[in-house]
């Protein structure tokens, strides 16, 4: 998966494969402690991605969402010519029962399972990936063995992109230890499967990808499921990234055809994974699935019986991040939490599925929104269909607080249709921030949408922007991503500043949408610290700029709003470059 760019920092120092998960060399031979072999998947399976650097649980994720499997992402060697393997190449995370056991556990007493995941872009671009790592093909099949056998899983996904595309001596050696790991399995009674995960264009795989394949071929090995990466086309197209999963499978079914030509339709079919990103993948907006394509891709793969479902990754079926490209822990569009997750999950079973039944989705845009006391203002409730066929639903509003009329009309609307989101505040309303929950029920359910709502007053905002100085000692209305916080140290004025958690993963930005007069010209203005801070905004307006400077530095950034005068400001560095910092930010 191109994503992984979120783990901790590699770690030197490997200790021995045989040391690490406890094997035995004797006589130039491998001996396995080893584990119970795990029930074979489903003929159907949905098994989104699960980041294993995150520290979350992934059983307590499993639980909570309804995905019973999950592919665990990602194994790699720590240092490049390593042949020990460890979870995201953290030596602190190695193979061993006491790292993910307990929760492999659990989701298999609920009934489902892991795939453990080799690779990803982060290993394939530095050399980490196990066999471009490793020159000894032995080693490379005890790692599989290792993992197969400490967890007793029934199948191992390969995540090949970026450099180990066109390393051939590691694709050459990783597919001669498949087969290796096949003859293994066989030899000792277990049933396993070997999965590539490659990236794709909209019409099947490239040459690369093919390569690996042909590869496998040459060298005997059996690759059971071939599973597409459905996004990251970086082609300057116009998507409909529903569509695209299809055109791409269909490409790759013909492209099995001919490199597997004794097989049939159906076994073709059942040898196909996609593998879809929430939201906004890492292009940017022109690539964006939604749930309106997961309901479509999901009908299309019951139909045609696919084997894997999945997407990047199951910390992005949120909507924490609405217009965050690339984001590893929301999708960037307004969803429900677990939306895309209940539209796959049946996905999982031994034989066809039936068509997804009616359902719906509720979205607000703006998210956010600004007014004084005495004030009014509008936001657009979008509804979509998500799954079957659209349905009446009615739409109400809660949350707000005293002095502030909310109401949204029209109301009801048939799925697909869209509202108006009301809001007035009377001159005595209590400045402050207030979640709006816009709710939408139909026969099929209900659905909800937080709309923030920031009635203004004394406190550092102007022109719609709310807590610019920071001296009310919180982020509020202000939002970042992980890290993000008010410091005591350094501030440009007053007590606080704003600082922007940079890393090696994330920009750390921090944002607020602001409603300014339609069609009208601003200026920004903030002072900054740090190495690359950029100050902008986004939305109807984009604009910024940015500089690097070990002290406070006043920059300015002139834009026009468009028709609805919505905006957000942001501040943010960039990867690896270390927190920025913000202060006395406003609007003129």
């Amino acid at each position: 998966m191109r994503l992984n760019r979120s783990i901790r920092a590699l770690l030197a120092g490997c200790a021995g494969l045989a040391a690490t998960v406890g094997l035995t060399v004797v006589g130039g031979t491998v001996a396995h402690a080893t584990a119970p072999a795990a029930t074979s998947l489903p003929q159907h399976v949905f098994a989104p991605y699960f980041e294993a650097w995150t520290g979350d649980s992934p059983a307590k994720l499993a639980s909570q969402s309804g995905a019973k499997y999950l592919t665990m992402a990602f194994i790699q060697a720590a240092t490049k010519g390593s042949c020990t393997p460890y979870w995201n190449g953290d030596g602190s995370m190695p193979i061993a029962s006491a790292q993910f056991g307990a929760d492999i556990a659990t989701i298999r007493a609920a009934g489902g399972d892991v795939i453990p995941s080799f690779g990803g872009y982060t290993a394939d671009n530095t050399g980490t990936e196990i066999a471009d790592s490793c020159t000894d093909v032995n080693s490379i099949a005890a790692a599989y063995e290792s993992v197969i056998t400490t967890y007793g899983v029934s199948r191992i996904d390969l995540d090949i992109e970026d450099n180990s595309l066109t390393d051939s001596a590691g694709i050459d050696r990783r597919n001669k230890a498949v087969k290796q790991v096949e003859d293994w399995a066989a030899a000792n009674g277990r049933s396993i499967q070997f999965s590539y995960t490659l990236p794709t264009t909209t019409g099947g795989l490239a040459d690369t990808g093919l390569n690996v394949l042909n590869n496998a071929v040459k060298n005997n090995a059996r690759i059971d499921v071939v599973n597409i990466m459905t996004f990251d086309y970086y082609d300057n197209a116009s998507h409909n990234m529903g569509n695209d999963t299809q055109n791409a499978a269909t490409g790759l079914y013909n492209q099995l055809a001919q490199l597997y030509p004794g097989r049939t339709p159906a076994q073709l079919w059942g040898s196909i994974g996609v593998t879809d990103m929430l939201g906004i993948d890492d292009f940017g907006p022109a690539e964006t699935f939604s749930t309106a394509d997961a309901a479509n891709v999901y009908n299309w793969a019951t139909a045609k019986g696919i084997n894997t479902l999945s997407f990047w990754a199951l910390q992005r079926d949120n909507g924490g991040c609405v217009g965050t490209a690339g984001s590893d822990s929301c999708s960037g569009i307004s969803q429900n939490t677990w939306d895309f997750t209940h539209v796959f999950a049946p996905f999982s079973g031994g034989g066809s599925t039936g068509p997804v039944t009616n359902d719906f989705s509720v979205s607000a845009s703006p998210a956010a929104g600004s007014l004084t006391p005495g004030g009014s203002l509008r936001s657009g409730i979008a509804t979509a269909v998500t799954a079957g066929s659209a349905q009446s639903v009615a739409l109400s509003v809660s949350g707000a607080p005293a002095g502030v009329t909310a109401t949204v009309s029209p109301s009801p609307v048939n799925a697909g249709d869209s509202a108006t989101l009301n809001v007035s505040a009377t001159a005595a309303t209590v400045p402050g921030t207030y979640p709006l929950t816009v709710t939408g029920s139909a026969a099929s359910g209900s659905h909800s949408t937080t709309y923030t709502l920031t009635v203004t007053g004394s406190g550092g905002g102007t022109k719609g922007l709310v807590n610019g100085d920071f001296e009310t000692g919180s982020l509020s209305p202000w939002t970042c991503q992980s890290g993000g916080a008010v410091v005591t140290t350094p501030v440009h004025s007053g007590s606080y500043a704003l600082s922007a958690a940079a890393g090696a993963s994330q920009t750390g930005e921090c944002d607020q949408a602001v409603t300014l007069t339609p069609n009208t010209k601003y200026t920004l203005t903030g002072w900054v610290q740090g190495n690359y801070a950029y100050l902008g905004v986004s939305g109807e307006a984009t604009a910024s700029t940015w500089t690097s400077s070990s002290g406070w530095t006043k920059l300015s950034v002139p834009f026009t709003t468009g028709s609805t005068g919505t905006v957000t400001v942001y501040l943010h560095g960039w990867y690896g470059q270390g927190n920025v910092y913000g202060d006395d930010f406003s609007i003129s």
